[in-house]
């Protein structure tokens, strides 16, 4: 039986990915193995540096090539892109089943099952093969079947936007 539990930071609102990796902070500052794999954020994302400074404790993934936004893409690209996509759910299967983390952050994976990239099926597959670990999945749409996947559920939405000077 599964022990892990499942959270998950949706809305339409900013800041659900610094709320995962402010849980990724506290769980490396307990002593806890945390991997984040990004999806859907292109390669070139400023944070990157930041973050792999903290290896070994959290460890950065991202197995998309475009730099570019996906919607963006040519239908070629796409394709190429899905089948890096793919490889990236086939390394958090095999992290799940390694027991490799004690949380898996899966950021942006709602937003493979609103592109129908992956079913909800699929996902629900790679939960089950959590044991110990606990992972935490965000995105813009949530819909009723994948909120039924989780323990925790937290919609984030901005009531008012201004950016940093």
């Amino acid at each position: 039986m599964a022990k892990g539990s499942v959270y998950i930071y949706a809305g339409d609102g900013r800041g659900k990915s610094p709320a995962a990796l402010g849980r990724a902070l506290q769980a490396a500052l307990e002593g806890r193995n945390v991997v984040i794999i990004q999806f859907l954020k292109g390669k070139g994302l400023k944070d990157s540096d930041f973050l792999r400074r903290m290896e070994p404790e959290i460890k950065l993934f991202r197995f998309e090539k475009s730099d570019g936004n996906y919607e963006a893409l040519s239908k070629e690209k796409k394709q190429e892109e899905i089948i890096n996509i793919k490889n990236g759910m086939n390394f958090a299967k095999k992290v799940l089943a390694t027991g490799e983390c004690d949380l898996l952050i899966l950021d942006e994976v709602l937003g493979l099952v609103e592109k129908e990239i992956i079913s909800v099926e699929e996902l629900k597959a790679m939960l089950e093969c959590r044991e110990d670990t606990s992972i935490i999945m965000t995105g813009i749409k949530l819909s009723d079947d994948i909120c039924c996947l989780a323990d925790e559920v937290s919609k984030i939405e901005t009531v008012k936007f201004k950016v940093w000077d």
